[in-house]
């Protein structure tokens, strides 16, 4: 039985190393390839670069595009500026969620700076996708639990420290897991899975940066049964971001 994919973590855009597709159609023509319903998109210039360039070019590269859903990139160093594009651009209806990258925008996740783009976020009902690598998977467990109502979803569930995640999710239970990771280990999947249940997991490839072969294989290779791949690879993600 085929079932829906909404892919909540991916991007837009060439990169400046590796990775040259920079337009819609790469990523449907990407999608289509792998059966992805939906993704919710940052762009690449957006993330590394500069926010205010490049969420408004990201709107234009999307609009028409019914399976591309804008994640608006926040860098929580420029806060105000952020908030008077956020009024500007939120009304187009392009963009469902935010995303926060911990490293390009220099702001730990555990930082005062990093609660204050939260409670921005939560203030308007967008969820939020924050880059987490490493023991940040706990310091950003640690910040979602102090912000009333926001609803976040940790990047790379830690990376290499995938193992710290049903920790984090004991911390708060307004933290989801996006597992996606260029350098997967054997059952990491299913061992974080039955600790935290498949309502706390998400489906995210990081495409255009990896392929989504890479999150599709994984998936199928910790057997989920028919409810956790339901939840799993599109109800979750369909609850948080009304879709």
């Amino acid at each position: 039985m085929t079932t829906r994919i909404i892919d909540v973590h991916a991007h837009l855009g060439p990169w400046f190393f590796g990775p040259d597709q920079g337009s819609a159609a790469d990523n449907l023509r990407s999608m289509d390839a792998h059966g992805i319903d939906i993704q919710l998109v940052s762009g690449v210039e957006a993330v590394t670069y500069d926010a205010l360039s490049g969420n408004p070019a990201l709107a234009a590269a999307i609009s028409g595009h019914e399976r591309l859903r804008g994640m608006f990139v926040i860098d929580p160093r420029f806060l105000d500026e952020a908030e008077a594009q956020l009024e500007e651009l939120l009304p187009s209806g392009l963009f469902l969620g935010a995303k926060i990258h911990t490293d390009y925008a220099a702001t730990p996740a555990g930082s005062p700076r990093m609660a204050a783009a939260l409670r921005l976020c939560a203030a308007r009902q967008l969820p939020v996708l924050v880059h987490s690598w490493g023991t940040q998977l706990l310091d950003l467990a640690e910040t979602v639990a102090q912000v009333d109502d926001v609803q976040v979803i940790a990047g790379h569930m830690g990376g290499p420290a995938w193992r710290l995640a049903p920790e984090a999710a004991r911390r708060t239970d307004r933290l989801w897991l996006e597992p996606g990771y260029s350098q997967p280990e054997a059952d990491r999947i299913r061992w974080v899975l039955d600790r935290v249940g498949p309502e706390r997991l998400l489906f995210g490839s990081d495409s255009t940066l990896i392929d989504p072969a890479l999150a599709v294989g994984a998936f199928r290779a910790a057997g989920l049964d028919e409810h956790e791949r339901d939840l799993i690879m599109h109800r979750n993600a369909e609850l948080l971001f009304a879709l």
